[in-house]
């Protein structure tokens, strides 16, 4: 796992501090490579912060980071040093982009995209990293980084050329209402030579983004799982509560805490906890024509609760979804109470580790062996393959 949390340093280069999972691994980006607008008084009231974040995670292990040079307010910080009472309203933050490979701690920063500051801020949230070898396995030769946009048109930026570039897409019949599917802390999945966009309350939209014109696909959640159009949004508005399947009740908190999607041993994955009795904990297979979903595990949490920890019962919005096991697809990582993260084989109905909660926010990402050894592509440039066995190495993001 790793920190979706990104900290900037004052370092020569990036830190990474690599953990067996389920502990969380760290990364550090060194202040020298984000870029800022300057530096604020240091005799006002404006406090300069630098905050960076993992985004997204290629199927071979290289991550996409995002950097802002943020400004707060806080009056009278200069003599007293209060913190921060909120975000300078004058100052657009500038955004800084790097690809980065964990394990030998090359960073690779993107250029500006060319939008306006205010646009540059607001894109990029829901980017997605896609890699691909010339051979079909092994070291990447190429990558994308890509967003939907309104107006069926991706941006995306392509290793071969070193540019950003806004392309049109194909038509795709997907309702007006769920075209720009966005689920906070639902990372943009690499899968099946696609990226994939997801609504935690509909489903997700596909696209090559290699492609001249890429095409969109779509696929919703398993029957019961998708939520009337806008209700996501409607939850935010109302505080972060969202209805159940049937529209009955207002969760306490968003869906995506309770639901997730992911790739687990090379296939797309969405695990679900329900809020009434009995408690289940649901896991789905999408299957190989990409239209339709396969029940694959159904477990009663509460038997597993009582018979085999020290923990409570299960309760009413009290355990949510913290990652699927990209290796192992009979496991899932739960968090319960915000006391424990428990890992739970659905296969064998039972749970199989119980660790200290720290957060929700992570992001898995399988780790090569080849990735030691290999570059970040760039435009014109070729990597010669050292190792073609991928390994099991794993490495697992959350944050704090």
């Amino acid at each position: 796992m790793i920190n979706r949390t990104v900290e900037v340093v004052e370092a020569p280069s990036a830190d990474v501090r690599l953990a067996e999972p389920p502990l969380v691994s760290e990364l550090c980006v060194p202040e020298r490579l984000v870029k800022t607008r300057g530096s604020p008084d240091p005799d006002g009231d404006v406090v300069q912060s630098l905050a960076g974040g993992v985004f997204a995670a290629s199927g071979d292990g290289l991550l996409f980071l995002s950097c802002l040079d943020l400004r707060s307010t806080a009056p009278g910080a200069s003599r007293v040093r209060l913190h921060p009472s909120g975000l300078d309203p004058t100052h657009v933050p500038s955004v800084t982009r790097l690809v980065c490979n964990p394990l030998t701690r090359e960073l690779r920063r993107l250029p500006d995209s060319g939008f306006d500051p205010v646009g540059d801020v607001l894109c990029g949230l829901n980017m997605g990293l896609l890699t691909q070898a010339d051979r079909g396995h092994g070291p990447p030769d190429k990558f994308a980084v890509a967003d939907l946009r309104q107006g069926n048109h991706m941006l995306r930026f392509l290793s071969e050329t070193g540019k950003w570039e806004n392309v049109a897409l194909s038509p795709c019949q997907v309702p007006l209402a769920r075209r720009q599917p966005v689920t906070p802390d639902q990372a943009t999945l690499a899968f099946g030579g696609r990226l994939w966009w997801i609504d935690l309350s509909w489903g997700a939209i596909s696209a090559d983004p290699f492609s001249d014109r890429p095409e969109l696909s779509f696929v919703e959640l398993p029957r019961g799982s998708v939520l009337p159009a806008g209700a996501q949004k409607e939850a935010f508005r109302r505080g972060s509560s969202l209805p159940d399947a049937e529209g009955r009740a207002w969760w306490k908190q968003a869906s995506f805490s309770y639901r997730r999607m992911g790739v687990s041993e090379g296939r797309l994955r969405y695990v679900e906890v329900s809020h009434e009795e009995p408690f289940l904990l649901r896991s789905f297979v999408l299957d190989d024509e990409g239209t339709g979903w396969t029940l694959e595990h159904r477990v009663v949490l509460n038997k597993l609760w009582g018979s085999t920890m020290g923990l409570p019962l299960q309760e009413r919005g009290s355990t949510r979804i913290f990652l699927i096991d990209p290796l192992n697809a009979n496991v899932v990582y739960l968090a319960a109470h915000r006391i424990a993260v428990v890992a739970v084989d659905m296969d064998r109905q039972e749970v199989i580790g119980c660790y200290p909660y720290r957060s929700d926010l992570c992001m898995p990402c399988v780790l090569p062996p080849w990735l030691r050894s290999s570059r970040i592509p760039s435009a014109g440039k070729k990597y010669v393959e050292k190792n073609k066995t991928l390994a099991d190495v794993l490495v697992r993001l959350q944050s704090h």
